[in-house]
């Protein structure tokens, strides 16, 4: 199967604090972009000195949220759910614009993808750059009836992940944007763990698309940006 590639968050802008922004990572490693989290309902976060915040979120299938209901636009696997609408609930925006789209990947933050249109518009933001959460377990172990990979394939799939986020990290670091770490929160909830447990579905269910995140994995996604943010 495709190893999926990712998204990422913002917050205020670097030149223009008024302006809040996220980033997406495309298969070449490329970043741009915008996203947001958030959990419970936490009084609105301000991150530029009282200003208010204009927050775009930028991404792919693992920002859209596609499955998790309620999908707001199905083209693209948008959920109302997902850790954007929850970071800009969290940081009481005053706009938020949603423009993740499922199977983006660098080549739409400038170009139309399908009917949607580029993504990217938000120059001069602070640009947050999310991981990837575990996917499979930490430790390398294998749940081949619930994840249909050889054995071997278990501990390889973990280190091209965390191999892939060090180098989102990285990329971040070299355009002066901010990296978010989702896969430490994650470690635990991976694809092979019981209902309840895990934040990475394993197959299409009435929680989120397969391999994806559920409502639990941004949840958490958003609480790791909002508290990078806020640091």
């Amino acid at each position: 199967m495709p190893f999926p590639i990712r998204r990422s968050a913002p917050v205020a802008s670097r030149h223009r604090p008024t302006t809040a922004a996220v980033a997406v990572a495309s298969a070449t490693g490329l970043l741009a972009g915008t996203a947001a989290t958030a959990s419970a309902a936490p009084a609105p976060v301000r991150t530029d000195g009282g200003a208010p915040v204009r927050y775009v979120a930028l991404g792919d299938s693992f920002s859209s949220g596609p499955g998790i209901p309620d999908q707001t636009d199905e083209a693209c696997g948008r959920s109302s759910r997902n850790y954007p609408t929850l970071v800009a609930a969290s940081l009481g925006a005053a706009s938020f614009t949603d423009v993740t789209c499922a199977g983006a990947d660098t080549r739409h933050m400038t170009i139309p993808q399908g009917a949607a249109n580029p993504q990217f518009d938000a120059p001069q933001a602070r640009v947050l750059v999310v991981g990837y959460p575990a996917i499979v377990p930490d430790d390398g172990t294998a749940c081949r009836a619930t994840v249909p990979l050889a054995e071997g394939d278990f501990a390889s799939f973990r280190d091209k992940q965390k191999q892939l986020n060090s180098m989102l990290a990285r990329e971040a670091g070299n355009g002066r944007d901010t990296y978010v770490d989702a896969y430490a929160p994650s470690v635990g909830h991976d694809a092979c763990k019981p209902q309840g447990v895990r934040w990475i579905e394993p197959e299409q269910t009435a929680e989120a698309a397969g391999f994806h995140p559920n409502a639990a994995g941004h949840r958490s996604t958003a609480d790791a940006t909002l508290a990078t943010l806020t640091r």
